[in-house]
């Protein structure tokens, strides 16, 4: 599980650690004190922090008008619309007739402002919290470590299916680089290079990891990620360091497939070298 942000363009919401940043703007008359570079830094920085006042206050209050926007954050409703146009291009907030419970008046209704599913993801979430209080429960109730072993190894083998298929239609010595690439759209950015000297083979590099909070309490859901590449790769495989170990990449040993090793099982998968 991962917490959500929203990609930062320049225009929209740069993630959940600057919607925390509640910074003022610098006044007119200490910008004009700074050099131009700098001066042109605070402006976006500016920019930026008023643009997460704007979805802030939405999400705080709901799906807001410009005149409800304006009221609240002291803003001229000139200013806010520049920030919603800003927000809607980057899909954080999007626009929708204002619902009327009761009769309706004459005219048309008010357009409002609500949070995407993206621009909602920008924010804290608990998605870490609850997974982890989901597998401890499941460890106390269910039979313990052998429960949660069981859990990682299903959710694991649901998503092989798409990477099982990408590596059955790559050439074998371009298999390691066709699961980096499915593990990318999954969200791990993997990347595949060859391994260093001496060694005889691939570095699978996991440079992102959405289960890595969860997996430090649970590592099961590495062990079982391990296993699986074996699986897939037809070979045994060895797990050199994870993010959720403290580690900066998941990095992965893929030996060169020989006669040799076709033949070789997993059991040697998840362990680390020696």
């Amino acid at each position: 599980m991962t917490q959500g942000t929203v990609q930062q363009s320049g225009r929209g919401l740069p993630g959940p650690e600057e919607l925390r940043n509640n910074g003022v703007v610098k006044n007119v008359g200490e910008a004009l004190e700074t050099p131009m570079g700098t001066q042109q830094d605070e402006h976006a920085t500016g920019e930026r922090s008023t643009r997460n006042r704007v979805a802030r206050s939405i999400l705080d209050h709901g799906p807001s008008t410009v005149t409800e926007l304006a009221g609240r954050l002291g803003l001229t409703p000139a200013a806010v619309r520049r920030h919603l146009d800003a927000l809607v291009a980057d899909d954080v907030v999007e626009a929708r007739e204002q619902r009327v419970y009761g009769a309706r008046t004459r005219g048309r209704p008010a357009k409002v402002f609500a949070l995407t599913d993206c621009g909602r993801d920008a924010f804290d979430q608990s998605y870490d919290k609850l997974a982890a209080d989901a597998l401890r429960w499941i460890q106390e109730r269910f039979g313990g470590d052998e429960a949660v072993v069981a859990f990682a190894r299903a959710r694991i083998a649901e998503q092989a299916a798409a990477y099982r298929a990408a590596i059955e239609a790559a050439a074998p010595e371009q298999r390691t680089e066709a699961l980096a690439k499915a593990l990318s759209a999954d969200g791990y950015a993997a990347t595949a290079r060859s391994a260093p000297l001496p060694q005889k083979g691939e570095q699978l590099c996991q440079h992102h990891c959405p289960v890595a909070h969860v997996a430090e309490k649970f590592p099961q859901l590495c062990e079982a990620e391990t296993e699986i590449f074996s699986q897939l790769l037809g070979t045994h495989v060895q797990r050199l360091a994870t993010i959720a170990h403290g580690d900066g990449v998941c990095t992965t040993f893929i030996p060169k497939i020989s006669k040799t090793t076709d033949n070789a099982t997993a059991s040697t998968a998840g362990r680390n070298p020696a």
